[in-house]
């Protein structure tokens, strides 16, 4: 991991309305207006964001509030628990949002490609002072999102795949062994595989703790196969681990509640 970063919230400003300019010595108004399609979670910005960046320099999103939309921070729902679409990140979420989408003003001959966006979202969210955990976890999840969309990259096509089939593989990898693992605590073996050689066969309580440590050292060493990307394999590899079973739960849950939803809402829908 890179060194620990200052919180440096002064390092975001007002960036003005459009055609405007930027007031560097004014905090950031971060203004949001609803979007007509009330079926997407979309807002206007009525405001542009400023920020300095350490190496880059001065960046201001978006170019123009009256086309640019947001969802804020794009999380799935199922993972609203653990982190929120606003909070102490969101002008670091805004920024990056921008800064993918190439709506953004900077220094004539600065450009940046969405790994080097990701990195920019990182810092941002240190200086807005989101806590340690919750900002890497953000940053492999956007590094995720960049491996398998491919938008904005300077990546060759073999490396567009090397990191896909990379990623992809050592996460399915992962959660297969987390099944395994979760069916040998419940003594159900697996057939020709059994079940984890770190788990084995003792007292539920000593699988139990073993099982968690294999959660850890595991996708620790497979996370080594990402390369320069290391630090996102290992991140994502723990949480998948740790967190299977926690968003399988929610989503399941998740599920039962939106057909509910649907059942309930079907009288309404077939009435003149």
């Amino acid at each position: 991991m890179d060194t620990p970063l200052e919180t440096q919230p002064r390092r975001f400003y007002d960036g003005g309305p459009s055609g405007g300019q930027p007031d560097p010595t004014s905090p950031p108004l971060i203004v949001l207006e609803r979007t007509l399609d009330m079926d997407v979670d979309e807002f206007r910005m009525g405001r542009r964001l400023g920020y300095r960046d350490r190496e880059l320099g001065q960046l201001l999103v978006p170019v123009d509030t009256a086309t640019f939309t947001t969802d804020l921070t794009s999380v799935p729902s199922i993972f609203l628990w653990l982190v929120p679409r606003t909070g102490r990140h969101l002008p670091a979420a805004l920024l990056h949002d921008g800064l993918v989408r190439g709506a953004f003003t900077a220094a004539p001959g600065v450009t940046i490609d969405r790994e080097r966006a990701d990195l920019v979202f990182r810092a941002a969210m240190a200086d807005t002072g989101t806590g340690l955990i919750r900002r890497w976890l953000m940053w492999t999840a956007v590094t995720l999102g960049t491996i398998f969309q491919d938008r904005n990259t300077r990546w060759s096509p073999v490396d567009v795949w090397r990191w896909r089939i990379t990623a992809g593989g050592t996460l399915a990898l992962t959660a297969l062994l987390g099944v395994i693992a979760t069916l040998d605590l419940l003594d159900v073996r697996v057939p020709v595989i059994g079940g984890v050689p770190w788990m084995a066969e003792r007292v539920w309580w000593v699988e139990l703790i073993t099982g968690a440590i294999g959660a850890v050292v595991v996708p620790l060493l497979l996370g080594l196969l990402w390369g320069r990307f290391r630090a996102a394999g290992m991140i994502a590899g723990v949480a998948l681990a740790l967190l299977l079973h926690v968003t399988v739960a929610v989503a399941l849950l998740t599920g039962v509640y939106q057909i509910a939803e649907r059942l309930v809402t079907l009288p309404d829908a077939a009435s003149p």
